[in-house]
């Protein structure tokens, strides 16, 4: 048993390592280009309620006064696709997460694209419906082949036992995860190596559950986001040379929710991935509150531009959640472990 797992260990490193290595080699391609072609994000200057945003707006100015190119995920995406099509491909464990990976990034590249070189009322990107019926779509094919063709029907509770929920139940489950991540780690992509790093984590988390359920190409496919995103991290800190734009955070979070149905692990999903939770949770309530008592909650909506705002620097924010993302990741394993889900 030690044997298998040290083996199985060591091919998810060499797996971290292959991507980290390409991602790096490939980033001074694409700052070329993105410099060259002038990828330049526009400031987004109102919310998804048409609301205008004067704080976000005020504090990431002098952000946006230089050339800031975005769509950097394209990297990861590259990497990833390549790295696991060439040394990891299996119908079992990284179809599903490598398809989940790619089709979230398709949805947010068209949305990219749209806001680098549209023009006029569109250039904000795609409109969040048409965004959210795409997500939602890919979500509901991946999830029919997860029911119907690989036999998956019930769902693991942690503590419980095994649910039949059935194929319609699992299908609206799976669609669920890959939605839900997809939009949450989206909305976290907001300060320089925030996404990266709290993905980094959950990544890493789901790489340890699926390590010790012998699922190692799964572990594998975990750890070649890791290793992309370790590449990401080290380009983007503060202050960041380029953007991971939607094209990365579509594709990490769908891959992240695949990911979490792929280990049985759903429910510990907002453990594993308690930011995103948060950060999605805190851009949800601002928009209930402001509904019902025709006020704002927080300064501002998501709960980084919240913390900005009352003076925290950038730096400190992104450290911190860091760290509070990594305790919960460690916290999601052991329940792992206690659950049954290991």
């Amino acid at each position: 048993m030690a044997d298998t797992l040290n083996n199985e260990a060591f091919y998810g490193l060499i797996l971290a390592l292959a991507a980290f290595f390409l991602a790096t080699f490939l980033t001074p391609i694409y700052t070329y280009f993105a410099y060259k072609y002038k990828f330049w994000k526009k400031q987004k200057k109102t919310t998804m309620t048409g609301e205008a945003l004067p704080v976000m707006t005020k504090l990431h100015a002098k952000k946006f006064t230089r050339h800031f190119p975005t769509m950097a995920g394209v990297i990861g995406v590259v990497t990833v696709l390549v790295v696991t099509w060439i040394c990891n491909l299996n119908r079992e464990q990284t179809w599903l997460p490598l398809a989940g990976f790619v089709g979230g990034s398709i949805v947010g590249l068209i949305d990219d694209l749209i806001n680098v070189f549209g023009s006029g009322k569109g250039a904000a990107g795609l409109r969040a419906p048409v965004k959210f019926a795409m997500i939602t779509a890919i979500g509901a094919i991946l999830g029919w082949w997860f029911a119907v063709k690989l036999g998956w029907t019930d769902i693991m509770v942690p503590f419980i036992g095994d649910i039949e929920v059935g194929v319609i139940g699992m299908i609206v489950i799976f669609t669920f995860a890959v939605v839900a991540t997809s939009n949450a780690v989206n909305i976290s992509d907001g300060l320089d190596g925030l996404a990266g790093g709290l993905a980094m984590l959950a990544y890493g988390a789901y790489a340890v559950i699926a390590l010790f359920q012998g699922q190692w190409m799964l572990t594998g496919f975990c750890l070649t986001v890791v290793g992309w995103l370790l590449s990401y991290i080290w380009f983007n800190v503060p202050p960041a040379r380029f953007m991971m734009g939607d094209v990365g955070s579509f594709a990490i979070g769908a891959g992240l929710g695949v990911v979490a149905m792929m280990t049985n692990a759903f429910f510990l999903l907002p453990i594993i991935g308690i930011l995103f939770v948060v950060e999605a949770g805190s851009s949800l309530i601002q928009i209930f509150w402001k509904k019902v008592f025709h006020k704002k909650l927080l300064i501002s909506a998501p709960i980084h531009h919240h913390l900005e705002a009352k003076g925290w620097g950038e730096a400190k924010i992104v450290m911190r959640f860091w760290v509070i993302a990594g305790v919960f990741a460690l916290i999601g394993v052991f329940l792992a472990v206690q659950g049954g889900i290991i």
